[in-house]
């Protein structure tokens, strides 16, 4: 497609409204949305977007009760492990990096993170970027905490973006749910991105909603103040 975004990030909402509206017990609406993950990435790949970045699990959801973050602990492990014999992730050369503040998770979790990320790194065709106890705010502060860190003395843009988990600016930043905010999700490389909410809850987010988005970035003129 002409005119496609390189960056697309995703912030991954409505899997609890989605169970609600279809009769469903609540967890199964994560269980939805991980499912949905696959088909996006191919989608992606099938337009000639090349890095992709899913807004998974925020610092705050771990907030949530404990019945709902232990499945959600169970849900992520088990695609993240899966990943390890995907076609879909080898055949296509796709790299995997898990970012956020990973310490919070169990050890057995951060081993399959681990583990995949050592298996794809070496991976250039595409990039899929999972945010996971992430936070923007904590991402930009760690990232001044590794400049300083290093003894860097000239901060400059370019120095902050290659130490945050993403350093890549994002094109396209789509929210399904019809949320219109960003939630604390790449505040810094989302600084110049189109933004596109989109009614649809996340596992209803269909491969018409996302030609929808890419047509509608083709249409706008991105000046960047010029």
């Amino acid at each position: 497609m002409e005119n496609s975004p390189n960056h697309i990030a995703v912030i991954l909402d409505g899997n609890r409204r989605y169970a609600k509206e279809k009769g469903m017990p609540q967890l199964d609406g994560h269980r939805k949305g991980i499912e949905k993950i696959g088909e996006l990435l191919q989608w992606c790949m099938d337009s000639d977007v090349h890095e992709l970045t899913l807004y998974c699990l925020s610092t705050e959801n771990f907030n949530r009760d404990k019945e709902e973050v232990d499945y959600l602990f169970k849900l992520l492990r088990d695609k993240i492990k899966s990943f390890s014999t995907d076609k879909q992730i080898h055949d296509n050369q796709v790299r995997i990096s898990v970012v956020g503040r990973l310490s919070m998770f169990p050890d057995d979790i951060r081993s399959e993170m681990e583990k995949v990320m050592k298996e794809t790194a070496d991976y250039d065709c595409y990039r899929l970027n999972l945010a996971m106890a992430y936070g923007s705010r904590a991402e930009i502060v760690d990232a001044f905490k590794a400049i300083v860190k290093e003894g860097v003395t000239d901060i400059t843009e370019d120095a902050i973006s290659k130490h945050l988990y993403v350093t890549t600016d994002v094109d396209l930043m789509i929210r399904p749910g019809g949320e219109k905010r960003i939630s604390n999700f790449l505040l810094w490389q989302n600084s110049y991105s189109e933004i596109v909410w989109i009614d649809a809850l996340w596992p209803a987010f269909s491969k018409e909603d996302f030609n929808g988005c890419l047509e509608e970035y083709g249409a706008r003129q991105r000046r960047y103040g010029k």
